[in-house]
C-alpha cells in the first residue's frame, strides 16, 4: 500500500477526532470545578454571633460564589445546590447555570466602572472565544481542501490541508493561553468581588479549584490538531514522490526511438549494387576546392 494511502488515513482521522474534541470543550462548561464548603463556613458563622458573621450568612445564601460551581467559556453551573438570588436555567445536560457575562453589547454601559485590570481581563475573556470561533472556521476550509486533495490526489491540496489545521492549531493554542491568561487577572488582579482577592479569607481557606475534564479535552484537541497537520505535510510528500516516480516511469514509455541510418539505409541491397554517386576527389562536400 503506497505510504499516502496509509498517512492520509490516519491525517483525516487525527483531524476529526482533533475537532471533535475542540467542538466538545468549547460547548461544556467543565473547564474549572470550584467546590466551597459551605458547611464549614455555616458552622464557623454559628460559632461567631457577630456582625461579621451575620454577613458571612448573608453573603453564604446570596452570593453565587459561595456555591460549589463548574465554569465554562459561556454559562456558570451548580451541580449541588443552586444560589437562590441567581436566576437560572437547565442546560443542555440538565444542570442549573447561568450565562457567563461578556458585556456584548453593553446596554448599561456597566463597564465604565472596571478598573484596568477588569477591563484587560474581559478583553482576553472575549479574545478566547472569537480565537476559537475563527479556528473553527479555519477547520471548515481544511474540510473542502482536504476532500480535494484527497480525490484528486494533489500534494498542492493537501499541504493547504496541513497549513490550514497548523494554523488552527496555533489559533486554540493561542485562545488557551488567552484563557489562562484570564484566569491569572481572577486569581492575582482585582477584577471584581467574585473573584479570589476579594474573597474573605474564610471563603479562600474553604474553597479548592481544580482543572476539569472539559479543559483536558481541550489540550487534546490542540494537540491532536498539530499531530493532524504534521501527518497531512507528510501524505503531501509522500504524493509528490509517488507522482514524481509515476511520471518518470511514463517518461521511458514515451520516448522516441530514431534508428540508426548506417544501420538500415540500402538494407535491401547487396553492396555491389548501391546506387553509385558522384565523387569529387579532394572534397567531401563539392567539387569546389580552395
Amino acid at each position: 500500500m503506497p505510504c499516502s494511502a496509509v498517512t492520509l488515513s490516519l491525517a483525516t482521522i487525527t483531524a476529526i477526532v482533533a475537532v471533535a474534541l475542540m467542538a466538545i470543550a468549547f460547548s461544556t462548561d467543565n473547564w474549572l470545578y470550584v467546590e466551597v464548603k459551605r458547611t464549614n463556613i455555616q458552622s464557623y458563622a454559628a460559632k461567631h454571633n457577630d456582625a461579621n458573621s451575620q454577613n458571612l450568612l448573608d453573603n453564604l445564601n446570596a452570593k453565587y460564589y459561595y456555591f460549589t460551581r463548574t465554569r465554562g467559556l459561556f454559562r456558570i453551573c451548580y451541580p449541588k445546590e443552586r444560589p437562590p438570588g441567581v436566576e437560572t436555567y437547565l442546560s443542555p445536560v440538565e444542570t442549573h447555570c447561568n450565562n457567563v457575562d461578556y458585556f456584548i453589547p453593553d446596554e448599561n454601559n456597566e463597564t465604565k466602572e472596571f478598573n484596568e485590570d477588569a477591563m484587560a481581563r474581559l478583553h482576553m475573556a472575549r479574545s478566547t472565544v472569537a480565537l476559537f470561533i475563527v479556528a473553527f472556521f479555519t477547520v471548515f476550509i481544511a474540510f473542502w481542501t482536504g476532500v480535494v486533495g484527497c480525490w484528486k490526489r494533489s500534494p498542492g491540496n493537501v499541504t493547504a490541508t496541513a497549513i490550514l489545521l497548523l494554523v488552527t492549531c496555533l489559533l486554540t493554542a493561542g485562545a488557551m493561553a488567552l484563557w489562562h491568561g484570564v484566569e491569572f487577572y481572577e486569581k492575582e488582579k482585582v477584577v471584581g468581588e467574585e473573584y479570589y482577592q476579594q474573597w474573605n479569607n474564610l471563603l479562600r481557606d474553604n474553597c479548592r479549584v481544580w482543572y476539569d475534564w472539559s479543559y483536558m479535552v481541550a489540550w487534546c484537541g490542540v494537540g491532536l490538531s498539530l499531530v493532524s497537520a504534521i501527518l497531512f505535510s507528510s501524505a503531501a510528500i509522500c504524493l509528490r514522490g509517488e507522482r514524481e516516480r509515476e511520471e518518470a516511469l511514463n517518461m521511458q514509455y514515451l520516448m522516441p526511438v530514431y534508428p540508426q541510418k548506417q544501420q538500415y539505409a540500402y538494407a535491401g541491397y547487396p553492396p555491389q549494387h548501391y546506387p553509385a554517386g558522384p565523387y569529387y576527389h579532394g572534397s567531401q562536400y563539392g567539387p569546389y576546392n580552395y
